[in-house]
Protein backbone atom coordinates (compact mmCIF):
# COMPACT_ATOMS: atom_id res chain seq x y z
CA UNK A 1 0.00 0.00 0.00
CA UNK A 2 1.02 3.59 -0.55
CA UNK A 3 1.70 4.94 2.94
CA UNK A 4 2.28 8.46 1.66
CA UNK A 5 -1.51 8.67 1.53
CA UNK A 6 -3.56 10.00 4.43
CA UNK A 7 -7.20 9.58 3.36
CA UNK A 8 -8.79 11.42 6.28
CA UNK A 9 -6.37 14.33 6.12
CA UNK A 10 -6.69 14.51 2.34
CA UNK A 11 -10.49 14.56 2.58
CA UNK A 12 -10.33 17.27 5.22
CA UNK A 13 -8.06 19.38 3.01
CA UNK A 14 -10.50 18.91 0.13
CA UNK A 15 -13.40 19.96 2.36
CA UNK A 16 -11.59 23.18 3.16
CA UNK A 17 -10.60 23.78 -0.48
CA UNK A 18 -14.19 23.36 -1.64
CA UNK A 19 -15.43 25.96 0.88
CA UNK A 20 -18.41 23.80 1.80
CA UNK A 21 -21.10 25.44 3.92
CA UNK A 22 -22.56 23.11 6.55
CA UNK A 23 -26.17 23.16 7.74
CA UNK A 24 -25.35 20.20 9.97
CA UNK A 25 -23.69 19.73 13.32
CA UNK A 26 -21.34 20.80 14.86
CA UNK A 27 -23.33 23.88 15.77
CA UNK A 28 -20.30 26.15 16.01
CA UNK A 29 -20.15 26.03 12.15
CA UNK A 30 -16.37 25.75 11.87
CA UNK A 31 -15.83 28.18 14.70
CA UNK A 32 -18.02 31.04 13.51
CA UNK A 33 -20.30 30.55 16.50
CA UNK A 34 -17.58 29.84 19.03
CA UNK A 35 -16.83 32.41 21.68
CA UNK A 36 -13.74 34.45 20.79
CA UNK A 37 -12.33 33.72 24.24
CA UNK A 38 -12.55 29.99 23.51
CA UNK A 39 -10.95 30.36 20.09
CA UNK A 40 -8.14 32.36 21.65
CA UNK A 41 -7.19 29.33 23.76
CA UNK A 42 -8.03 26.44 21.42
CA UNK A 43 -7.19 28.11 18.12
CA UNK A 44 -9.32 28.57 15.02
CA UNK A 45 -7.85 25.51 13.31
CA UNK A 46 -9.43 23.17 15.85
CA UNK A 47 -12.91 24.43 15.06
CA UNK A 48 -12.27 24.62 11.32
CA UNK A 49 -11.38 20.94 11.22
CA UNK A 50 -14.14 19.80 13.57
CA UNK A 51 -16.59 18.56 10.91
CA UNK A 52 -18.90 15.61 10.41
CA UNK A 53 -17.43 12.40 9.04
CA UNK A 54 -20.57 11.79 6.93
CA UNK A 55 -22.04 14.76 5.06
CA UNK A 56 -18.73 16.38 5.83
CA UNK A 57 -15.58 14.48 4.92
CA UNK A 58 -17.64 11.95 3.00
CA UNK A 59 -21.00 12.14 1.25
CA UNK A 60 -24.28 11.01 2.77
CA UNK A 61 -23.78 7.40 1.72
CA UNK A 62 -20.08 7.29 2.69
CA UNK A 63 -19.37 6.15 -0.85
CA UNK A 64 -15.77 7.35 -0.79
CA UNK A 65 -14.96 5.15 2.21
CA UNK A 66 -12.51 7.67 3.60
CA UNK A 67 -12.25 6.18 7.11
CA UNK A 68 -12.30 2.62 5.77
CA UNK A 69 -9.29 3.40 3.55
CA UNK A 70 -7.44 4.90 6.51
CA UNK A 71 -8.16 1.78 8.58
CA UNK A 72 -6.87 -0.49 5.80
CA UNK A 73 -3.64 1.51 5.67
CA UNK A 74 -3.26 1.25 9.46
CA UNK A 75 -3.73 -2.53 9.34
CA UNK A 76 -1.13 -2.80 6.59
CA UNK A 77 1.34 -0.60 8.50
CA UNK A 78 1.33 -2.88 11.54
CA UNK A 79 0.64 -6.25 9.91
CA UNK A 80 -2.87 -6.81 11.27
CA UNK A 81 -5.68 -8.33 9.20
CA UNK A 82 -8.32 -5.82 10.29
CA UNK A 83 -8.12 -2.46 12.04
CA UNK A 84 -10.92 -0.30 13.41
CA UNK A 85 -10.63 3.28 14.68
CA UNK A 86 -12.37 4.40 17.86
CA UNK A 87 -12.76 7.94 19.11
CA UNK A 88 -13.93 7.00 22.61
CA UNK A 89 -10.59 5.86 23.99
CA UNK A 90 -9.43 2.36 24.82
CA UNK A 91 -11.69 2.45 27.85
CA UNK A 92 -14.51 1.85 25.38
CA UNK A 93 -12.47 -0.27 22.98
CA UNK A 94 -11.57 -2.86 25.60
CA UNK A 95 -15.24 -3.21 26.55
CA UNK A 96 -16.17 -3.85 22.93
CA UNK A 97 -13.35 -6.39 22.70
CA UNK A 98 -14.60 -8.25 25.78
CA UNK A 99 -18.17 -8.31 24.47
CA UNK A 100 -16.89 -9.81 21.23
CA UNK A 101 -15.56 -12.81 23.15
CA UNK A 102 -17.88 -13.37 26.12
CA UNK A 103 -21.47 -12.54 26.99
CA UNK A 104 -23.54 -12.31 30.17
CA UNK A 105 -22.75 -15.08 32.69
CA UNK A 106 -19.94 -16.46 30.50
CA UNK A 107 -16.41 -16.75 31.86
CA UNK A 108 -13.40 -14.73 30.77
CA UNK A 109 -9.91 -15.18 32.21
CA UNK A 110 -8.62 -11.74 33.22
CA UNK A 111 -5.29 -10.68 34.69
CA UNK A 112 -6.08 -9.08 38.08
CA UNK A 113 -3.81 -6.16 37.20
CA UNK A 114 -6.37 -5.02 34.63
CA UNK A 115 -7.29 -1.36 34.19
CA UNK A 116 -10.54 -0.12 35.67
CA UNK A 117 -12.03 0.04 32.16
CA UNK A 118 -11.90 -3.78 32.06
CA UNK A 119 -13.79 -3.94 35.35
CA UNK A 120 -16.33 -1.52 33.91
CA UNK A 121 -16.76 -3.94 31.01
CA UNK A 122 -17.43 -6.78 33.44
CA UNK A 123 -20.04 -4.65 35.19
CA UNK A 124 -21.79 -3.64 31.98
CA UNK A 125 -21.75 -7.06 30.34
CA UNK A 126 -22.34 -9.31 33.33
CA UNK A 127 -19.29 -11.38 32.35
CA UNK A 128 -17.97 -13.76 35.03
CA UNK A 129 -14.31 -12.91 35.69
CA UNK A 130 -11.85 -15.67 36.44
CA UNK A 131 -9.01 -13.70 37.96
CA UNK A 132 -5.45 -14.64 37.07
CA UNK A 133 -2.98 -13.33 39.62
CA UNK A 134 -0.02 -11.15 38.58
CA UNK A 135 3.52 -12.05 39.53
CA UNK A 136 4.37 -10.18 42.72
CA UNK A 137 7.84 -8.88 43.50
CA UNK A 138 7.83 -8.78 47.30
CA UNK A 139 11.10 -6.84 47.46
CA UNK A 140 10.02 -4.03 45.15
CA UNK A 141 6.32 -4.15 46.12
CA UNK A 142 5.40 -4.30 42.44
CA UNK A 143 3.14 -6.54 40.35
CA UNK A 144 4.25 -7.85 36.96
CA UNK A 145 1.83 -9.34 34.40
CA UNK A 146 0.56 -12.90 34.99
CA UNK A 147 2.57 -15.78 33.57
CA UNK A 148 1.43 -18.16 30.83
CA UNK A 149 1.48 -20.98 33.41
CA UNK A 150 -1.00 -19.02 35.52
CA UNK A 151 -3.34 -18.79 32.54
CA UNK A 152 -2.90 -22.51 31.82
CA UNK A 153 -3.81 -23.32 35.42
CA UNK A 154 -6.91 -21.12 35.15
CA UNK A 155 -7.97 -22.86 31.93
CA UNK A 156 -7.51 -26.25 33.62
CA UNK A 157 -9.87 -25.17 36.39
CA UNK A 158 -12.29 -23.33 34.07
CA UNK A 159 -12.28 -25.12 30.70
CA UNK A 160 -15.53 -23.36 29.77
CA UNK A 161 -13.84 -19.91 29.73
CA UNK A 162 -14.52 -18.16 26.43
CA UNK A 163 -11.10 -16.50 26.22
CA UNK A 164 -8.49 -14.50 28.12
CA UNK A 165 -7.48 -10.89 28.58
CA UNK A 166 -4.03 -9.70 29.59
CA UNK A 167 -2.65 -6.19 30.06
CA UNK A 168 0.79 -5.63 28.56
CA UNK A 169 2.85 -3.49 28.70
CA UNK A 170 1.84 -2.34 32.16
CA UNK A 171 2.13 1.37 33.01
CA UNK A 172 5.49 0.42 34.56
CA UNK A 173 6.64 -0.82 31.13
CA UNK A 174 6.75 -4.51 32.08
CA UNK A 175 5.56 -7.03 29.50
CA UNK A 176 4.07 -10.51 29.41
CA UNK A 177 5.34 -13.47 27.45
CA UNK A 178 2.50 -12.97 25.00
CA UNK A 179 3.52 -15.74 22.63
CA UNK A 180 3.22 -18.30 25.43
CA UNK A 181 -0.08 -16.89 26.68
CA UNK A 182 -1.50 -16.87 23.15
CA UNK A 183 -0.42 -20.49 22.77
CA UNK A 184 -2.17 -21.37 26.04
CA UNK A 185 -5.39 -19.79 24.73
CA UNK A 186 -5.17 -21.45 21.34
CA UNK A 187 -4.60 -24.87 22.97
CA UNK A 188 -8.18 -24.41 24.20
CA UNK A 189 -9.45 -22.96 20.92
CA UNK A 190 -10.27 -19.57 22.41
CA UNK A 191 -8.96 -16.06 21.65
CA UNK A 192 -6.53 -13.85 23.50
CA UNK A 193 -7.40 -10.17 23.97
CA UNK A 194 -4.49 -7.88 24.76
CA UNK A 195 -5.04 -4.53 26.42
CA UNK A 196 -1.97 -2.94 24.85
CA UNK A 197 -2.97 0.61 25.69
CA UNK A 198 0.68 1.51 26.36
CA UNK A 199 2.04 -0.18 23.24
CA UNK A 200 1.06 1.87 20.19
CA UNK A 201 4.73 2.31 19.29
CA UNK A 202 5.76 -1.33 19.58
CA UNK A 203 5.25 -2.36 15.91
CA UNK A 204 7.64 0.27 14.63
CA UNK A 205 11.05 -0.73 16.00
CA UNK A 206 12.71 -4.14 16.49
CA UNK A 207 14.37 -3.11 19.76
CA UNK A 208 11.00 -2.54 21.44
CA UNK A 209 9.06 -5.41 23.05
CA UNK A 210 7.16 -7.72 20.68
CA UNK A 211 3.73 -6.33 19.97
CA UNK A 212 0.52 -8.31 20.35
CA UNK A 213 -0.16 -9.28 16.72
CA UNK A 214 3.40 -10.51 16.17
CA UNK A 215 3.08 -12.58 19.35
CA UNK A 216 -0.04 -14.35 18.07
CA UNK A 217 -2.77 -12.47 19.94
CA UNK A 218 -6.19 -12.43 18.31
CA UNK A 219 -7.37 -8.96 19.29
CA UNK A 220 -5.33 -6.01 20.47
CA UNK A 221 -6.57 -2.66 21.79
CA UNK A 222 -4.15 0.26 21.58
CA UNK A 223 -4.36 3.82 22.90
CA UNK A 224 -2.57 5.85 20.25
CA UNK A 225 -2.78 8.98 22.40
CA UNK A 226 -0.59 7.39 25.09
CA UNK A 227 2.64 6.58 23.24
CA UNK A 228 1.82 7.77 19.72
CA UNK A 229 0.85 11.07 18.11
CA UNK A 230 -2.92 10.63 18.43
CA UNK A 231 -5.19 13.08 20.18
CA UNK A 232 -6.71 12.15 23.52
CA UNK A 233 -9.39 9.45 23.15
CA UNK A 234 -7.84 7.97 20.01
CA UNK A 235 -7.89 4.19 20.11
CA UNK A 236 -7.45 1.38 17.60
CA UNK A 237 -8.58 -2.28 17.50
CA UNK A 238 -6.30 -4.69 15.65
CA UNK A 239 -7.63 -8.14 14.76
CA UNK A 240 -6.27 -11.30 13.17
CA UNK A 241 -7.19 -14.97 12.87
CA UNK A 242 -10.62 -16.58 12.78
CA UNK A 243 -11.49 -16.86 16.47
CA UNK A 244 -13.23 -13.46 16.53
CA UNK A 245 -15.52 -12.41 13.68
CA UNK A 246 -14.60 -8.88 12.50
CA UNK A 247 -18.29 -8.15 11.93
CA UNK A 248 -19.04 -9.10 15.54
CA UNK A 249 -16.30 -6.77 16.78
CA UNK A 250 -17.58 -3.94 14.60
CA UNK A 251 -21.11 -4.60 15.86
CA UNK A 252 -20.02 -4.48 19.51
CA UNK A 253 -18.10 -1.25 18.94
CA UNK A 254 -21.16 0.23 17.26
CA UNK A 255 -23.24 -0.77 20.29
CA UNK A 256 -21.01 1.19 22.66
CA UNK A 257 -19.44 3.87 20.48
CA UNK A 258 -20.57 7.31 19.55
CA UNK A 259 -22.59 8.11 16.43
CA UNK A 260 -20.70 11.42 16.27
CA UNK A 261 -17.04 10.42 15.94
CA UNK A 262 -14.46 13.16 16.01
CA UNK A 263 -12.84 13.84 12.64
CA UNK A 264 -10.02 15.52 14.57
CA UNK A 265 -9.25 12.18 16.22
CA UNK A 266 -9.55 10.29 12.93
CA UNK A 267 -7.24 12.74 11.19
CA UNK A 268 -4.58 12.50 13.88
CA UNK A 269 -4.72 8.68 13.77
CA UNK A 270 -4.35 8.76 10.00
CA UNK A 271 -1.42 11.16 10.15
CA UNK A 272 0.32 9.18 12.89
CA UNK A 273 0.12 5.99 10.82
CA UNK A 274 1.73 7.79 7.88
CA UNK A 275 4.42 9.25 10.13
CA UNK A 276 5.26 5.85 11.62
CA UNK A 277 5.15 3.97 8.29
CA UNK A 278 7.54 6.47 6.73
CA UNK A 279 9.75 7.54 9.64
CA UNK A 280 8.96 5.36 12.67
CA UNK A 281 12.18 3.36 12.70
CA UNK A 282 14.37 6.47 12.63
CA UNK A 283 12.24 8.27 15.21
CA UNK A 284 12.55 5.35 17.62
CA UNK A 285 16.27 5.03 16.96
CA UNK A 286 16.49 8.53 18.39
CA UNK A 287 13.98 7.92 21.20
CA UNK A 288 15.72 4.77 22.39
CA UNK A 289 19.11 6.46 22.30
CA UNK A 290 17.73 9.38 24.32
CA UNK A 291 16.13 7.00 26.82
CA UNK A 292 19.45 5.25 27.36
CA UNK A 293 21.15 8.58 28.05
CA UNK A 294 18.38 9.76 30.39
CA UNK A 295 18.45 6.51 32.35
CA UNK A 296 22.22 6.70 32.82
CA UNK A 297 22.11 10.31 33.95
CA UNK A 298 19.26 9.78 36.41
CA UNK A 299 21.19 6.86 37.89
CA UNK A 300 23.99 9.33 38.58
CA UNK A 301 21.80 11.45 40.87
CA UNK A 302 22.33 10.61 44.54
CA UNK A 303 19.31 8.89 46.06
CA UNK A 304 17.77 7.88 42.72
CA UNK A 305 17.89 4.56 40.92
CA UNK A 306 16.38 3.73 37.54
CA UNK A 307 14.82 0.30 37.28
CA UNK A 308 16.02 -1.78 34.35
CA UNK A 309 15.75 -5.28 32.99
CA UNK A 310 17.79 -6.75 35.84
CA UNK A 311 15.14 -5.52 38.30
CA UNK A 312 11.98 -6.26 36.35
CA UNK A 313 12.70 -9.21 34.02
CA UNK A 314 13.46 -12.86 34.68
CA UNK A 315 11.87 -15.98 36.16
CA UNK A 316 8.81 -15.07 38.23
CA UNK A 317 8.88 -11.54 36.88
CA UNK A 318 8.22 -9.82 33.54
CA UNK A 319 9.30 -11.22 30.18
CA UNK A 320 10.39 -7.88 28.72
CA UNK A 321 10.61 -4.16 29.45
CA UNK A 322 9.82 -1.05 27.45
CA UNK A 323 12.84 1.22 28.06
CA UNK A 324 10.81 4.35 27.22
CA UNK A 325 9.02 4.01 30.58
CA UNK A 326 11.66 5.39 32.94
CA UNK A 327 10.75 4.10 36.40
CA UNK A 328 12.76 5.79 39.16
CA UNK A 329 13.08 4.27 42.63
CA UNK A 330 13.27 7.14 45.14
CA UNK A 331 13.54 5.14 48.37
CA UNK A 332 17.05 6.51 48.80
CA UNK A 333 15.49 9.94 49.40
CA UNK A 334 13.35 8.61 52.27
CA UNK A 335 10.14 10.12 50.89
CA UNK A 336 7.33 9.08 48.53
CA UNK A 337 6.83 9.34 44.80
CA UNK A 338 3.70 11.37 45.49
CA UNK A 339 5.70 14.09 47.24
CA UNK A 340 8.46 14.11 44.63
CA UNK A 341 5.93 14.49 41.78
CA UNK A 342 4.00 17.27 43.52
CA UNK A 343 7.18 19.17 44.42
CA UNK A 344 8.54 18.96 40.87
CA UNK A 345 5.26 20.10 39.34
CA UNK A 346 5.08 23.08 41.70
CA UNK A 347 8.72 24.15 41.41
CA UNK A 348 9.63 23.14 37.85
CA UNK A 349 6.29 22.85 36.02
CA UNK A 350 7.31 19.34 34.97
CA UNK A 351 4.61 16.69 35.11
CA UNK A 352 5.78 13.19 35.94
CA UNK A 353 3.79 10.18 34.83
CA UNK A 354 3.16 7.54 37.47
CA UNK A 355 3.98 7.89 41.15
CA UNK A 356 3.48 5.51 44.04
CA UNK A 357 4.74 5.03 47.59
CA UNK A 358 8.36 4.44 46.48
CA UNK A 359 8.66 5.37 42.80
CA UNK A 360 8.02 8.05 40.25
CA UNK A 361 8.32 7.78 36.49
CA UNK A 362 8.73 9.66 33.24
CA UNK A 363 7.20 8.50 29.97
CA UNK A 364 9.45 9.20 27.00
CA UNK A 365 8.17 9.10 23.41
CA UNK A 366 9.39 9.92 19.92
CA UNK A 367 8.40 13.53 20.71
CA UNK A 368 11.09 14.03 23.36
CA UNK A 369 14.46 15.59 22.68
CA UNK A 370 17.55 16.85 24.47
CA UNK A 371 15.71 19.95 25.67
CA UNK A 372 12.77 18.14 27.28
CA UNK A 373 15.11 15.52 28.71
CA UNK A 374 17.25 18.23 30.31
CA UNK A 375 14.18 19.76 31.97
CA UNK A 376 13.38 16.36 33.47
CA UNK A 377 16.94 15.80 34.67
CA UNK A 378 17.18 19.27 36.21
CA UNK A 379 13.89 18.77 38.05
CA UNK A 380 14.87 15.37 39.46
CA UNK A 381 18.32 16.62 40.47
CA UNK A 382 16.78 19.60 42.26
CA UNK A 383 14.20 17.43 44.02
CA UNK A 384 16.94 15.10 45.24
CA UNK A 385 18.92 18.06 46.55
CA UNK A 386 15.88 19.29 48.49
CA UNK A 387 14.68 15.89 49.71
CA UNK A 388 14.95 17.04 53.32
CA UNK A 389 11.98 19.33 52.65
CA UNK A 390 9.90 16.30 51.64
CA UNK A 391 10.45 14.42 54.90
CA UNK A 392 9.02 12.89 56.91
CA UNK A 393 6.61 11.36 54.41
CA UNK A 394 3.56 9.44 55.65
CA UNK A 395 4.11 5.70 55.35
CA UNK A 396 1.92 3.71 52.97
CA UNK A 397 1.08 0.32 54.48
CA UNK A 398 1.38 -2.03 51.51
CA UNK A 399 0.07 -5.50 52.41
CA UNK A 400 1.51 -8.84 51.40
CA UNK A 401 0.12 -10.27 48.14
CA UNK A 402 -2.15 -12.71 49.95
CA UNK A 403 -3.79 -9.87 51.85
CA UNK A 404 -3.89 -7.56 48.84
CA UNK A 405 -5.86 -10.17 46.87
CA UNK A 406 -9.53 -9.89 47.86
CA UNK A 407 -12.08 -12.68 47.52
CA UNK A 408 -14.64 -12.25 44.72
CA UNK A 409 -17.99 -13.28 46.24
CA UNK A 410 -20.43 -11.62 43.83
CA UNK A 411 -20.48 -10.80 40.14
CA UNK A 412 -19.17 -7.26 39.61
CA UNK A 413 -22.43 -6.39 37.84
CA UNK A 414 -24.61 -7.67 40.69
CA UNK A 415 -22.65 -5.79 43.34
CA UNK A 416 -22.51 -2.56 41.36
CA UNK A 417 -26.20 -2.42 40.45
CA UNK A 418 -27.55 -4.03 43.62
CA UNK A 419 -28.81 -2.43 46.81
CA UNK A 420 -25.98 -0.42 48.38
CA UNK A 421 -25.23 1.71 51.40
CA UNK A 422 -22.41 3.98 52.53
CA UNK A 423 -20.73 2.84 55.76
CA UNK A 424 -17.84 4.23 57.83
CA UNK A 425 -14.46 2.74 56.89
CA UNK A 426 -14.06 1.02 60.24
CA UNK A 427 -17.31 -0.88 59.64
CA UNK A 428 -16.46 -1.90 56.06
CA UNK A 429 -14.20 -4.87 56.93
CA UNK A 430 -15.88 -8.06 55.74
CA UNK A 431 -18.42 -6.19 53.62
CA UNK A 432 -18.80 -6.60 49.86
CA UNK A 433 -17.64 -3.47 48.05
CA UNK A 434 -20.03 -2.01 45.46
CA UNK A 435 -17.66 0.51 43.86
CA UNK A 436 -14.19 0.57 42.39
CA UNK A 437 -11.38 1.82 44.63
CA UNK A 438 -8.63 2.67 42.20
CA UNK A 439 -5.32 4.38 42.98
CA UNK A 440 -4.72 6.55 39.92
CA UNK A 441 -2.42 6.43 38.11
CA UNK A 442 -2.00 3.60 37.18
CA UNK A 443 -5.76 2.96 37.33
CA UNK A 444 -5.73 -0.65 38.57
CA UNK A 445 -8.48 -1.21 41.16
CA UNK A 446 -7.30 -2.28 44.59
CA UNK A 447 -10.89 -3.31 45.26
CA UNK A 448 -13.67 -3.82 42.77
CA UNK A 449 -17.41 -4.50 42.93
CA UNK A 450 -18.19 -7.91 44.35
CA UNK A 451 -14.98 -8.32 46.36
CA UNK A 452 -15.01 -8.70 50.15
CA UNK A 453 -13.01 -5.97 51.86
CA UNK A 454 -10.37 -6.81 54.45
CA UNK A 455 -8.57 -4.68 57.00
CA UNK A 456 -5.25 -4.84 55.15
CA UNK A 457 -6.52 -3.37 51.88
CA UNK A 458 -8.44 -0.69 53.75
CA UNK A 459 -5.28 0.26 55.68
CA UNK A 460 -3.35 0.34 52.41
CA UNK A 461 -5.84 2.66 50.74
CA UNK A 462 -6.41 4.94 53.73
CA UNK A 463 -2.67 5.26 54.44
CA UNK A 464 -2.14 5.87 50.74
CA UNK A 465 -4.67 8.71 50.66
CA UNK A 466 -2.97 10.27 53.69
CA UNK A 467 0.36 10.03 51.83
CA UNK A 468 -0.98 11.62 48.64
CA UNK A 469 -2.56 8.73 46.72
CA UNK A 470 -5.58 9.72 44.60
CA UNK A 471 -8.63 7.40 44.50
CA UNK A 472 -10.90 9.34 42.14
CA UNK A 473 -13.66 6.80 41.54
CA UNK A 474 -14.68 6.33 45.16
CA UNK A 475 -17.96 7.94 46.20
CA UNK A 476 -15.94 9.38 49.10
CA UNK A 477 -12.44 10.07 47.70
CA UNK A 478 -11.15 10.56 51.24
CA UNK A 479 -12.27 6.99 52.03
CA UNK A 480 -13.84 7.95 55.32
CA UNK A 481 -16.83 5.94 54.11
CA UNK A 482 -17.17 3.09 51.62
CA UNK A 483 -19.98 2.02 49.29
CA UNK A 484 -20.94 -1.59 50.06
CA UNK A 485 -23.78 -3.97 49.25
CA UNK A 486 -26.72 -4.16 51.63
CA UNK A 487 -26.67 -7.32 53.71
CA UNK A 488 -30.02 -9.08 54.09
Amino acid sequence: MDHSQAPVLDALAAYHAENQTPFTPPGHKQGRGADARVRAVLGDAVFRSDVLATSGLDDRTSSKGVVEKAQELMADAVGAEHTFFSTCGSSLSVKAAMLSVAGPHEKLLVGRDAHKSVVSGLVLAGIVPVWVDPQWDAGLHLAHPPSADAFRAAFAEHPDARGALVTTPTPYGTCSDLSDIAEACHEHGVPLIVDEAWGAHLPFHPDLPTWAMDAGADLCVTSVHKMGSGLEQSSVFHLQGDLIDPEVLKNREDLLGTTSPSVLVYAALDGWRRQMAQHGHALYDDALSLAKTVRTRIDGIAGLRVHGRDDFCGPGRAADLDPLQVIVDITGLDTTGYRIADWIRERHHVNLHLSDHRRTSAQLTHADDIHSAQLLLDALRDAAAHADELRPAPRVEVPDPADLRLEQVMLPRDAFFGRVEQVPREKAVGRVVAEMLTPYPPGIPAALPGEKLNAEVLRYLSSGVEAGMVVPDAADPGLGTLRVTVED
